[in-house]
């Protein structure tokens, strides 16, 4: 968890709350979900909090809650920012393994020794949170009266450049150093370098930020002397590099608002990535930074009251948002639904329950009153975990061995060694449709991706189970046969009609490895499941290209189409070292209900 060294005399003179005591401060900020976990030798209060406010890691984060709070501040609160002019531009040669940039400039600081050592604070609890211990962010600040901007052209805007250096290339004074050192130099002798040279491990070309006199920046290890800020330094240079421009474009957002709160301007700087750069698709080439625009999202007054368990006032909830920093306005339909402004430090609201939470805060959580539900019950299990249970004991029965396998996987995996092609899945078909092609492929669904995966192996969440026990049949060729082996587990796939645009199942599937494997065979097991369960099982013929033509059939039940059932492709056969036939089928377990 977080942890934020707080000095109360500057949480003073940021609320404006002179009088307040160290202990009064401690209550109010525990209110707000930051705990009191003791003070540092130098006498800073430290409090732990949930990694979701990442707005919270410095002082003046910290003061913005509280005069929310207290509300003195209230709705949105978005800082005017000057035009830009100053560009950052990206050359081609920035390693692939960290193309993004973003930044800012900022003006009219007046930096004493506490405002450094907050700023130094939240750029180094930023790394470590949000990016990740640099890896997927890193954040350089600049003096910026150091930094000298190289012209584009006669009359142009200062520029600086995002570009690769050769590990043995240029050379610069890194912080904490005195002599001039190449970036594979700084690696190897500088603590900083030997601590962040994972991170930079097996380029060809490392990142480095140029102006007209050099190299001053080497992300995400270390800046250069040169640029170093001080108590005297009066304009800063922001700027970040990583490997997602909406978490760095974020961060950058934090510092931002820490910074205008201090009383400096926000000036925007220009991005170019240039032609052959890796840049952000959903962006554009040509970008204007710091992206302080506000998100919006919308919340049903129903849901605040039932999970809030208090009757609410419209005027109510528009005073609670507002007290949390938010703006609202609501619409007075069949339900009261707020559509919800989000001001850009929020990198934690994702879901319409971070609003609920929200409100609940600003009306306090001290203030709920408990009651105990209308009944009492015995706890037991979930209806759909005993019917898990009932399923996995008739294959059992029926002579399948059960597995447990993992929910992630590749698209290697799902798709492409069992012959399917992602995003060809279809909605189950209507009462009395025949089954074709344009049913859609059993399995084919849209994936659920990983953004940043640790490993290619497990790069999403699988659409289906069959590839999982295929898998498993591939790495054990070396038993003895027959293998008949099935599972009851957890599938998901991309759906936008779905709140959270994932729509996940449980879905039943088993498979019949041995010399006389045939569609009957798993066909008449298929067929005794359904009969345990008093449920009507079809199998017209249909196509998959998972199985053999004319020997694979959708799976209905009680009418409802709802798997598939075939004997495998030669193809799927030979990409799985199998030399054995083998037949299977898989369906929704929801259709045994």
């Amino acid at each position: 968890m977080p942890v934020v060294d707080i000095d109360t005399d500057e949480l003073r003179g940021l609320t404006g709350r002179t009088d307040t005591s160290d202990e009064e401060f401690k209550e109010d900020l525990f209110g707000l979900g930051l705990e009191f976990e003791g003070e540092t030798d130098d006498g800073l209060l430290q409090f732990e909090f949930a990694p979701d406010r990442l707005d919270r890691l410095s002082v003046e984060g910290v003061a913005r809650s509280l005069r929310y709070h207290y509300g003195d501040d209230r709705g949105v609160y978005v800082p005017d920012t000057n035009d830009p002019e100053w560009t950052i531009e990206v050359d081609e040669s920035v390693p692939d393994e960290r193309p993004y940039v973003t930044g800012a400039v900022v003006r009219g600081l007046d930096l004493d020794e506490a405002a450094l050592e907050s700023l130094i604070q939240l750029q180094e609890k930023l790394h470590a949170t949000m990016g990740r211990g640099r890896a997927k962010g890193a954040i350089g600040i600049h003096d910026l009266a150091m930094v000298k901007g190289a012209p584009l052209q006669e009359g142009a805007e200062p520029s600086i450049t995002y570009r690769g250096v050769d590990p043995d290339g240029d050379t610069f004074v890194p912080l904490d150093a005195n002599d001039e050192l190449t970036p594979n130099e700084v690696l190897d002798e500088h603590d900083t370098g030997t601590t962040y040279a994972d991170l930079v491990e097996g380029l060809d070309r490392y990142p480095a930020i140029y102006d007209e006199l050099g190299l001053f920046s080497f992300p995400p290890v270390i800046n250069g002397k040169r640029t170093e800020v001080t108590t005297g330094s009066r304009e800063l240079l922001v700027e970040l590099t990583g490997t997602d421009q909406w978490t760095i474009d974020r961060m950058c957002n934090i510092i931002c608002y820490a910074l205008s709160a201090r009383g400096a301007t926000i000036e925007e700087v220009k991005v170019n990535y240039a032609e052959g750069a890796t840049h952000p698709s959903e962006y554009g080439r040509e970008l204007v930074r710091p992206n302080l625009d506000v998100d919006e999202k919308t919340v049903s007054h129903d849901r605040i009251e039932t999970l809030l368990g208090v009757e609410f006032e419209p005027e109510e909830v528009v005073d609670c948002f507002e007290r949390a920093g938010l703006d609202a306005s609501y619409t007075l339909d069949e339900d009261v639904t707020y559509e919800v402004s989000i001001p850009p430090y929020r990198v934690d609201v994702l879901h319409p329950l971070d609003l609920v939470d929200d409100v609940g805060r600003a009306y306090g959580f001290d203030n709920l009153e408990p009651r105990y539900p209308d009944v009492g019950t015995v706890g037991g299990r979930h209806e759909r975990s005993r019917l898990e249970d009932a399923v996995r004991t008739s294959l059992v029965g029926l002579g399948f061995e059960d597995l447990l396998n993992f929910h992630m996987t590749s698209g290697t995996e799902n798709y492409d060694r069992m012959n399917v092609e992602p995003g060809t899945g279809g909605a189950a078909l209507a009462d009395g449709e025949t089954a074709n092609a344009s049913a859609g492929v059993f399995g084919g669904g849209d994936p659920v991706e990983i953004t940043e995966p640790y490993s290619e192996e497990y790069t999403q969440l699988r659409t289906w189970a069959l590839p999982s026990l295929v898998m498993l049949l591939e790495r054990n060729t070396h038993n003895a046969y027959p293998q008949d082996v099935a599972e009851v587990g957890f599938v998901a796939e991309r759906d936008d009609d779905e709140e959270a645009n994932v729509a996940e199942s449980r879905h039943v599937a088993g498979a019949v490895a041995r010399r006389d494997a045939s569609y009957e065979a798993a066909k008449g097991r298929l067929q005794a499941l359904c009969d345990d369960f008093g449920a009507e099982l079809a199998t017209p013929r249909t196509e998959h290209p998972s199985f053999i033509e004319g020997r694979a059939a959708d799976v209905e039940i009680d009418g409802e189409r709802v798997g598939v059932i075939g004997e495998l492709h030669p193809a799927v056969l030979v990409e799985h070292d199998l030399e054995v036939p083998v037949a299977a089928f898989e369906f929704d377990l929801d259709a045994l209900r």
